[in-house]
């Protein structure tokens, strides 16, 4: 695998303000071998007149779309990795962007690591004008999920991303991302969760992210964590993994509960 082949996949809706800076930062890799499969959503903004702009990019169209963006998001990467031709496969949502090192470190970790299936990488979270460098740290509560590493920060070998999307791609769960789905099917049904400790994905922070409406302990973000716990306790009984609910389930039950009264 000493010069694998890498596919970049990219999801991409009514980001035209950003594509520029995400394809741009693949032109300026350090890495050469790599191909670019840009999966448009029916945009309505001028997003294929810019994506049109690259030469070296191929670009897939959807003419039809679901009112969920995290099935939206599913579709878009398996449309594109169909047509994929990598050995590696990366994620690339279109308002994030890689360092210019990023995928040299990641074709490097695979050929020291032969068995390797998957790699994540570390966030330097943009939001506005100013940059956060996310450290690698253990949790502090215990719960089913490692940490969820954000979808751009994911690196996989192709041959094992076939079998990932089958059992990930549920039409269910509409608030559970396929990030979190990838990083919980690394954990239990891969046992390996390989962690470059460095930073090489720039995350975009931004109030027209879907994540934006989670803020930290309000309803939404309550809801979404009650809907996290079933999707484990399903993909838990669909991979005949043992399963039993934990102190994290009944506190997030409890306060679903009392979001429910007021």
């Amino acid at each position: 695998m000493t010069n694998p082949k890498v596919s970049i996949l990219i999801a991409n809706y009514n980001n035209a303000k950003f594509i520029n800076e995400c394809l741009e930062s693949l032109i300026k890799q350090t890495y050469k071998n790599i191909e670019i499969i840009l999966f448009d959503d029916f945009s309505k903004d001028n997003s294929i007149d810019e994506i049109e702009k690259f030469k070296n990019v191929t670009l897939l169209k959807n003419i039809k779309k679901t009112d969920i963006g995290s099935f939206n998001q599913m579709n878009a990467y398996e449309k594109a990795f169909e047509i994929s031709s990598g050995e590696i496969i990366l994620f690339l949502d279109s308002d994030d962007y890689f360092h210019n090192m990023k995928i040299e470190n990641v074709v490097n970790f695979f050929n020291n690591n032969k068995d390797a299936k998957i790699v994540f990488d570390l966030p330097i979270i943009k939001d506005g004008k100013s940059f956060v460098v996310k450290k690698k740290k253990k949790k502090i509560f215990n719960n089913f999920w490692p940490y969820i590493h954000p979808q751009s920060c994911i690196s996989i070998k192709k041959e094992n991303l076939e079998e990932i999307f089958k059992k990930i791609s549920i039409k269910l769960f509409p608030d559970i991302w396929m990030d979190f789905r990838i990083c919980l099917y690394s954990k239990y049904i891969l046992n390996e969760f390989h962690i470059l400790n460095k930073n090489l994905t720039y995350y975009r922070k931004s109030t027209q992210n879907i994540s934006s409406k989670f803020i930290y302990l309000n309803r939404s973000w309550w809801k979404r964590r009650m809907q996290a716990h079933e999707y484990v306790k399903y993909f838990f009984k669909k991979e005949n993994i043992s399963y039993t609910k934990n102190l994290d389930y009944f506190i997030t039950k409890f306060y679903n509960k009392i979001m429910l009264i007021k």
